[in-house]
């Protein structure tokens, strides 16, 4: 019975947030007449209001929208991109606030910069030691081990949300400090649509750590084997 409940906790711990995220921006993707115009064309039209000059606008995969500081690219899905809805309109603004923050080289915008490199440093090695393990294992004549395994997936797990963590504060300050204010006071959206904007803008903000969170619970799969 224990068991139980402690999976019933942590599927609502872990999997809930990222259930949340999903739901919610899919649940303002409808497009609507009404709006006056894409996510693609909004954020067209802050790079130049904002005069973010050597920033490009791109087509990304679905589900990986995303500001590029590496390279200068707001990457926008196509629903996003080309969608007349709230969920483009949010999550082109939220993109528009990690641009406006790196480019202006506010401080709030290190995060990301500090954080991110360590954080795919630790993948690309934790991959490596996975995929590479049978060659280790030969080199070095160890045993396969489902516990050294499921410490080295669960430590990459953990160490993923500890960084997302570090980072939120970069996401709520592109969604609530810059985002929403633009949104708002430029009359971009109806003050009927505000509180729903403020529900994608708070799920563009949780969405890394929510899917952070969801990796974590893979360590279970190692143990079971």
């Amino acid at each position: 019975m224990l068991w139980i409940i402690g999976i019933t906790v942590a599927l609502l711990l872990f999997v809930g947030p990222s259930a949340w995220v999903k739901y919610t921006l899919k649940r303002y993707a409808t497009n609507r007449d009404d709006l006056p115009g894409t996510g693609g064309e909004l954020a067209t039209h802050f790079v130049e209001r904002f005069e973010l000059s050597d920033v490009k606008i791109e087509a990304a995969q679905e589900g990986h929208d995303h500001f590029d500081f590496g390279q200068h690219v707001i990457r926008l899905s196509p629903s996003v991109l080309n969608g007349r809805s709230l969920t483009a309109v949010a999550v082109a603004t939220h993109e528009i606030g990690h641009a406006i923050a790196h480019e202006k080289k506010q401080k709030i915008s290190h995060l990301s910069s500090r954080y991110l490199p360590f954080a795919h440093f630790v993948r690309r090695i934790t991959a490596g030691l996975l995929i590479g393990w049978p060659v280790i294992s030969a080199l070095l004549h160890l045993p396969y081990a489902v516990a050294l395994h499921a410490l080295v997936v669960g430590l990459s797990g953990f160490l993923a949300v500890v960084v997302q963590l570090a980072i939120l504060p970069e996401e709520w300050d592109a969604s609530f400090k810059k985002a929403l204010p633009i949104l708002a006071e430029g009359n971009y959206i109806s003050q009927e649509d505000l509180p729903k904007i403020k529900k994608i803008l708070t799920a563009c903000a949780m969405t890394y750590v929510a899917a952070a969170l969801v990796r974590v619970l893979f360590v279970w799969r190692w143990f079971k084997r």
